[in-house]
């Protein structure tokens, strides 16, 4: 099973992500995962990957494929792989492709923008033990306050309203239309590409995961 997961930052895809290696046991790559390896590893890639990170600029696509290759070739990918926020862009998708990367399913989970707004910044955290709480949808016992301690509880920089749009707008901006390129892909009938499946991703996380493992096939 070789997939790759598409959707909007606070969709859901981390915790898909999960229930898919579980079940078909592969393993989840991201690209900052696979630098980061390579980098520590030493590998030829890694090290020109390094420098160019160490000199501030952006990996180039051909060095990011490259690693692709490398870790896909692995022994714990022999039963498939999933991909995690790569590719981002079309000319990524287009180099995987003319590279001979090929992939089976692409599942996009789909959530609009004002859900994933009011997931987000709706989440409360109590620092010390990592406890998650929604201001609407799991609320603590009194406003505010951690449920065990009555210590109180925290909302992220990363789950701030502003911050969360912004991040949305990068998404639409550079990866959103990854949608539209994958979606036309599997129209196209090519023997090469992957069965393209969307997934509505506002419900119930049990009710998405059978979804999804059903249009797997699993």
């Amino acid at each position: 099973m070789r997939l790759i997961l598409l959707g909007a930052p606070g969709a859901g895809k981390g915790t898909q992500a999960n229930y898919i290696r579980e079940k078909f046991g592969i393993p989840q790559i991201s690209t900052g995962d696979m630098l980061r390896a390579a980098v520590k590893a030493g590998t030829p890639l890694g090290l020109e990957a390094k420098a160019i990170m160490d000199a501030g600029g952006l990996v180039r696509d051909d060095i990011i494929i490259g690693l692709v290759k490398e870790r896909i070739s692995q022994d714990d990918c022999g039963n498939g792989f999933l991909f995690d926020g790569f590719p981002r862009t079309i000319p990524q998708a287009e180099a995987m492709i003319a590279a001979g990367v090929d992939i089976d399913y692409v599942v996009e989970i789909d959530v609009p923008d004002a859900a994933i707004v009011e997931r987000m910044a709706g989440r409360r955290v109590h620092l010390a033990s990592g406890r998650t709480y929604h201001v609407a949808f799991n609320p603590p016992k009194a406003a505010g306050k951690d449920d065990v301690t009555g210590e109180e509880l925290v909302q992220r920089d990363d789950d701030k309203e502003e911050t969360v749009k912004k991040r949305l707008s990068v998404y639409h901006e550079q990866t959103a239309v990854l949608v539209g390129f994958y979606g036309k892909l599997a129209e196209s009938g090519s023997a090469k590409a992957p069965k393209y499946v969307k997934i509505d991703g506002t419900r119930a996380v049990e009710t998405v995961r059978d979804e999804v493992l059903k249009a797997l096939g699993a």
